[in-house]
C-alpha cells in the first residue's frame, strides 16, 4: 500500500503501479510531491544537501565500486543472505541505494519482480538508473525517516545507511512499517566506536555501532533476529593499524588522503584485500560468525 506522507492515507497498489509515481496526488488530502526528471520528490528541503553524506562524493564512489576489494564481497554476503533467508521475496526497496551499485546486484535475482530504489539525494538516483536502465525498477527520493510504504514489500535493505542518521530507530519502525508480514530485512553498519577515526568525519557518520546495538534496536522495532555478524574481520588487524597510523599523524576530518588512501589502494593491495574478502565471506555463507570487525550484518524478518 502507498502512504501519504501528509495525510497518512494508505492506498492499495496494482501489480504494476509504483510506489509514488510523478505527479501523483494523494485523494485524501491533494498532497503532492515534486518532480524532477521523471522521479518523484518527496523531500525537496534535504535533496543534494550534505545532510548525512556529501552528494559530491557520488561520482568519485561510482569510479572505485566495481572491483573494489570491500564493495565486491559485500554484494556477494548481501545477495547471498536475501537468496538464503528470503528465497520467496519478489518486492524489493534498498533504503539508500546510493549509486545502485548493490541494487545493480540485487536486480540479476530472477524472483524479485518489483525493485525500487530510494535516496535522499537525485544525484545518486541519476548515476544508479544508469546501471538499471529502462523499466527494470522504479525510482524515489526519499527521507529515510518518512517511507511512503505500509506493508508494501517482502525486503528491504539499507547498506551503510542509517549511520549517517540521528533518527536512526525511526527509520527501522518505518522499514517495519513498510514490510508485508513476514517480510524482511538486511542492515548494514559500520561497527565499534573505538574505530572512529577521520575517514568516519569526511564520511560523515553520526555512530559507529557497538556489539548488540543494531540487533538490540532491530528488535525494539519489531523485528526477529535471523542472523548477525561482522564483516572486515580479517581485515580488522590492518583497520586498527591504519586509524592508529592516521592519529599519530595527526590527520583531521578534511584530510582528503583519508578517502583516497582507503578507498583506491594499489591492484596488488587490493587483489590481496579482496581475496581474504571473499574467503571470509565464503566462510559465512557457511556459518561463521565472526564476532568483531569493522561492519555489522544483520538479516531480520518482521516478527
Amino acid at each position: 500500500m502507498r502512504k501519504c506522507l501528509s495525510c497518512g492515507e494508505r492506498t492499495s497498489l496494482a501489480p504494476a503501479q509504483k510506489l509514488v509515481p510523478p505527479h501523483w496526488a494523494c485523494s485524501q488530502c491533494g498532497w503532492a510531491p515534486d518532480t524532477r526528471d521523471g522521479v518523484a520528490i518527496t523531500a525537496p528541503a534535504l535533496a543534494d544537501t550534505i545532510s548525512g553524506f556529501d552528494p559530491a562524493s557520488f561520482t568519485n564512489l561510482a569510479s572505485i565500486e566495481k572491483g573494489h576489494f570491500w564493495f565486491e564481497p559485500r554484494n556477494r554476503l548481501i545477495t547471498s543472505l536475501a537468496q538464503q533467508f528470503f528465497p520467496d521475496a519478489k518486492s524489493y526497496l534498498e533504503i539508500g541505494c546510493g549509486t545502485g551499485f548493490v541494487l545493480a546486484a540485487m536486480a540479476k535475482r530472477s524472483t524479485l519482480t518489483r525493485i525500487a530504489g530510494s535516496e535522499l539525494h537525485p544525484r545518486g538516483l541519476e548515476i544508479a538508473r544508469q546501471r538499471l536502465p529502462g523499466d527494470r525498477a522504479e525510482w524515489i527520493q526519499m527521507d529515510a525517516r518518512a517511507i511512503p510504504a505500509f506493508e508494501e514489500f517482502d525486503l528491504i535493505g539499507a547498506y551503510d545507511v542509517i549511520e549517517h542518521i540521528e533518527e536512526d530507530e525511526t527509520v527501522l519502525r518505518q522499514a517495519h512499517e513498510g514490510l508485508r508480514p513476514g517480510g524482511g530485512i538486511i542492515i548494514t553498519v559500520p561497527q565499534h566506536p573505538w574505530l572512529w577515526s577521520a575517514t568516519d568525519d569526511v564520511a560523515h557518520h553520526v555512530r559507529r555501532y557497538r556489539l548488540g546495538e543494531l540487533e538490540g534496536k532491530l528488535q525494539a522495532a519489531g523485528f526477529e533476529i535471523l542472523a548477525s555478524t561482522s564483516y572486515t574481520s580479517v581485515l580488522l588487524p590492518a583497520m586498527i593499524a591504519a586509524r592508529m597510523l592516521g592519529k599519530l599523524r595527526g590527520r583531521g576530518p578534511s584530510t582528503s588522503a583519508v578517502n583516497e588512501e582507503e578507498l583506491r589502494p594499489g591492484p596488488a593491495i587490493n587483489g590481496l584485500m579482496e581475496r581474504l574478502l571473499q574467503l571470509e565471506v565464503s566462510a559465512t555463507l557457511r556459518g561463521i560468525r565472526w564476532p568483531v570487525g569493522g561492519s555489522r550484518v544483520v538479516a531480520a524478518r518482521k516478527a
